[in-house]
């Protein structure tokens, strides 16, 4: 299929050395469960939801479900006193008998008799879980949010989805930034946080859906890809949920894996290796590729600048390629991802505690550091996910300094400290606290303070937003608050 060019954009055949995608191996119980598309399917149907999660997509899918009728038993391996904010949510359906609960751990008995087993995404390695084997040997179907939101869509041809290694929140909201700021209908939702069931009501057939979904979402979205699917990279990433990068890779790729005859993939730069089907334009993105004069700093922004309006023009092609830059160059930009925090006494601080993985640290080292690494002090370290921490250590020399914190900050110091020089430029503190202060107390006027960790925030922290939102209290108080510069 035949597609018209822009600047940014390359249309070519699929490469001749790589082989078809493969659809993923379908079981009619678990995924994309067909029944569950009618609503009148949950009236008195006992379901369990397993993870309540903190990013508000549990606490959504477990009110939609009892506003459908059905009798839901959430269960969490958490405590009360750490889902607090989402017990508070629930706590209207739980004292009418709507909801009950069930944390601290999971029984069997709550998946093997219940009608329908809902899992939260960020459950690893789902295919181990014994929870999920029982429920599966019971004959009970299970399935996720995504997949409940994807059948309750109107219009297929209306959703753009958006996954990726690094940069995939961002480029997914420039993407609905395009289209809402040039008065289209659209909704914004998955691995962003919350859950379209609670918008329901609002899409209409004429509206567009962008979907930032995850690896593990992806997973489980059997025999579903969008109409426009956008990869905007790969790199090696949740390890410790997929077991293996080949898992994690094959995971990604079902988002083309089921595109039909007229749909389009938009590949960002270094994905031009991916087949797709037949019939699918291939919308291939190159590394000069980009958007100038947006806000957000680096290289990479611009990039994605670039494929969100790629991405845009191949879902509603009444969209004309100017005035889809002049809309994308007016994004602000999200918060913890290159979040500016402020500028005090000449120093510079930001907040990219989104990013979770070595590679998009480095994206954003280049794109505050633009001009060289020397006046950047940077923060890594955190959960482990499996994911090799090497070239983060090996950056120390480079840096103006290096504070690792977390779990992971002993390896990643014990690459640092392999030479005097990164040795030298290398302070191991632990908390994010004490790296601030740490930071802070080396700065000079210039220097510019990064917290971008390389890794998940699990251990010390309860989701990166905590970890981000404590990183920018440190740094104003430290400052008494004073307004920060431009």
């Amino acid at each position: 299929m035949k597609m018209d060019l822009t600047d940014s954009q390359t249309h070519t055949p699929p490469p001749a050395a790589t082989q078809p995608v493969a659809s993923p191996c379908v079981n009619p119980q678990v995924g994309f469960v067909p029944e569950l598309a009618d609503n009148a399917w949950f009236s008195g149907k006992r379901v369990t939801v397993m993870g309540i999660g903190h990013f508000g997509g549990g606490t959504s899918t477990i009110r939609w479900l009892a506003s459908l009728g059905a009798d839901v038993l959430a269960t969490d391996m958490s405590s009360a006193d750490k889902l607090a904010d989402q017990l508070t949510l629930l706590q209207p359906l739980i004292d009418k008998g709507h909801v009950k609960l069930a944390l601290g751990a999971h029984n069997v008995s709550d998946f093997t008799t219940s009608d329908l087993v809902i899992v939260n995404p960020a459950v690893p390695k789902p295919w181990e879980n014994r929870f999920l084997r029982a429920a599966i040997a019971a004959g009970v179907p299970i399935t996720t949010e995504i997949n409940l939101v994807v059948q309750r869509l109107p219009r297929r041809e209306h959703v753009v989805a958006i996954t990726g290694s690094a940069g995939k929140s961002t480029t997914s909201a420039m993407i609905h930034h395009i289209l809402a700021s040039t008065g289209r209908k659209t909704c914004f939702g998955g691995n962003i946080g919350g859950s379209l069931l609670d918008h329901m009501n609002q899409i209409q057939r004429d509206s567009f859906i962008v979907l930032e979904l995850s690896s593990a979402m992806l997973h489980w979205l059997h025999g579903w890809s969008p109409r426009i699917a956008v990869v905007t990279n790969l790199a090696e990433n949740h390890i410790d949920w997929h077991g293996s990068f080949d898992h994690y890779r094959e995971s990604k790729r079902a988002i083309i894996a089921n595109q039909k005859h007229g749909d389009a993939a938009v590949l960002g730069p270094g994905m031009h290796g991916w087949a797709t089907r037949p019939g699918v334009c291939r919308i291939e993105m190159r590394d000069v590729h980009q958007v100038a004069d947006i806000h957000l700093p680096g290289v990479h922004n611009r990039r994605n600048a670039a494929v969100a309006v790629a991405a845009a023009i191949a879902l509603d092609p009444t969209l004309d390629h100017a005035t889809a830059e002049s809309a994308v160059r007016k994004f602000s930009g999200l918060p913890h991802r290159l979040e500016r925090v402020g500028t005090w006494q000449g120093k510079k601080f930001f907040n990219d505690s989104k990013s979770t993985t070595p590679a998009s640290t480095l994206l954003a080292l280049d794109a505050v550091g633009e001009s060289g690494l020397d006046k950047i002090h940077l923060i890594a370290g955190g959960y482990d996910k499996g994911s090799d921490l090497t070239p983060i250590g090996a950056l120390a020399p480079k840096l103006a300094g290096l504070y690792t914190i977390g779990a992971t900050g002993p390896a990643i110091a014990a690459v640092a400290t392999a030479t005097p020089e990164g040795a030298a430029h290398h302070t191991a503190c632990e908390t994010l606290d004490r790296a601030v202060n740490a930071a802070i107390a080396r700065m000079t006027s210039g220097d510019i303070l990064l917290l971008s960790t390389a890794c998940a925030s699990w251990g010390q922290f309860t989701n990166y937003e905590a970890r981000g939102k404590l990183f920018c209290e440190l740094v104003r108080a430290h400052f008494g608050a004073q307004p920060g510069e431009a």
